[in-house]
């Protein structure tokens, strides 16, 4: 998996997008905890949630919005 970098959409909600600004996900605070939500895109650029290159880390969930921790534990797989 490529590098990932996290931007945020407002205070709630991070987009997170491969090194090419292509977007596999977000995360959204959900109580305490940050929740990966995976996406991926069909052939007519429709969202499919739940699907793309990290469908298997949908919903990993993080304690803290550490950027290095979360794009390391995301592209690990």
């Amino acid at each position: 998996m490529l590098p990932l970098t996290l931007q945020p959409v407002n205070d709630q909600v991070y987009a997170v997008n491969t090194a090419q600004g292509e977007h596999v996900g977000n995360l959204k605070r959900v109580g305490a905890l940050w929740k990966f939500k995976a996406v991926g895109y069909d052939e007519n650029g429709a969202v499919m949630p739940g699907h793309g290159p990290l469908t298997d880390q949908h919903n990993q969930s993080f304690a803290e919005l550490d950027a290095a921790h979360i794009c390391a534990q995301l592209a690990a797989l």
